[in-house]
């Protein structure tokens, strides 16, 4: 019997013991600053940390015991988080991929990493860490580069340029009365607006190298969305484009930003919409254009989203994005992006994009947002 007692009380002590350290392993996995994620072998949410929880904005206790197809369907989680969820799981599923780098709706970066296989015994490890601190100086050093070196292209060429250009538009504009007595004046028409479209590509040089400080004022971003949307309904309609505003139902939100550069960022993001829509309207004569731009409020920022359905981009393409002189147009100088990346950093936001080829294209730029006090 005291044989039968003794083992009794080491596999009581053995389970104490073991209980200790998983409580242990456990508290350390809860206060890890990377979100950890784990479904079990059926397919079911068995694990999420603290930081997990909070990086997808749903609690804790409504998560546990969730599938996958659950969890995209829980009505707490965004739409944007759930596309990005989606994602990385048929990334996973299809090419096998076990890293992914994606950039949330407020411009952080992060990357996922993915557990499993033999060692997991059917278990699925899913650990998020926020990168953005190096992605930001990686990206900084590259941009900081590249401008650095258009600066000094932009400097030197542009008032060799612009002083004869300057000559040559005068000289059109006195000859035009001959010009129109002829029956040419298509001619000096033709020629003036080359020389506006080759001072304005010198002014895009010279202001992607050293974009003007902001001159901010506080402006209601629902006003200045439908003022965007006045300027580019034309050629929307001559596009057979459909732009539609969804801010009516929107509590009033306001930002403080110099109000020519954001509205030269808006209509230039706007225009690459028409421009995918345009060209993938050549390969489905069926699609309706549409573009749809709205705001949100989230707490502490307001996210302005800015969606097509045009022809989306591949991987390659979003990398290059932002980096002056890429460009995926024929005649684009692919300074506009950059410029706009440049703004938009000047004025303390950001700015992400969400694309998949044949499946259109989402930017979200999110600014600090202005308290009702301070307007």
């Amino acid at each position: 019997m005291s044989q039968i007692r003794e083992s009794e009380l080491q596999a009581i002590r053995s389970f104490h013991s073991s209980q200790l350290i998983r409580n242990k392993y456990e508290n350390i996995l809860e206060n890890l600053d990377s979100g950890i994620i784990l479904f079990d072998s059926d397919g079911v949410l068995a694990f999420v940390n603290v930081q997990m929880a909070k990086l997808l904005g749903v609690p804790r206790k409504s998560l546990t015991g969730c599938t996958l197809t659950q969890l995209l369907r829980h009505p707490q989680l965004s739409r944007f988080k759930k596309k990005k969820i989606l994602r990385t799981f048929r990334e996973t599923v299809f090419h096998r991929k076990r890293f992914h780098e994606l950039v949330d709706e407020y411009g952080r970066s992060w990357l996922i990493t993915m557990t499993y296989g033999d060692q997991m015994e059917g278990d699925f490890l899913i650990s998020v860490k926020d990168v953005s601190d190096f992605k930001r100086i990686e990206q900084t050093a590259y941009q900081n580069d590249k401008l650095a070196m258009l600066g000094k292209i932009s400097a030197s060429i542009a008032h060799e340029i612009r002083n004869p250009l300057t000559s040559i538009r005068g000289f059109i504009q006195l000859l035009r009365p001959h010009l129109v007595s002829l029956g040419k004046d298509e001619y000096a028409r033709i020629i003036l607006t080359e020389i506006d479209r080759a001072n304005d590509i010198i002014y895009e040089f010279l202001n992607s190298s050293k974009p003007s400080a902001p001159e901010t004022k506080i402006v209601s971003v629902s006003s200045l969305l439908k003022e965007v949307v006045l300027l580019t309904e034309s050629e929307a309609l001559m596009k057979g484009c459909q732009i539609n505003l969804h801010t009516d139902k929107t509590p009033p939100a306001f930002i403080s930003v110099d109000v020519k550069q954001i509205k030269q960022v808006i209509l230039n993001i706007v225009k690459n919409a028409l421009d995918a829509i345009h060209e993938h309207h050549d390969e489905n004569e069926n699609l309706t254009g549409m573009i749809d731009i709205s705001a949100r409020d989230t707490g502490k920022h307001i996210c302005i989203y800015i969606s097509d359905n045009g022809g989306g981009m591949d991987q390659n393409t979003l990398n290059h994005l932002f980096n002056p002189f890429f460009t995926t147009k024929e005649s684009g100088t692919g300074l506009g992006l950059s410029v706009s990346y440049s703004i938009i950093r000047n004025h303390g936001g950001s700015i992400a994009v969400d694309s998949q080829v044949g499946s259109g294209t989402e930017f979200v730029i999110t600014f600090p947002k202005v308290s009702v006090s301070e307007v």
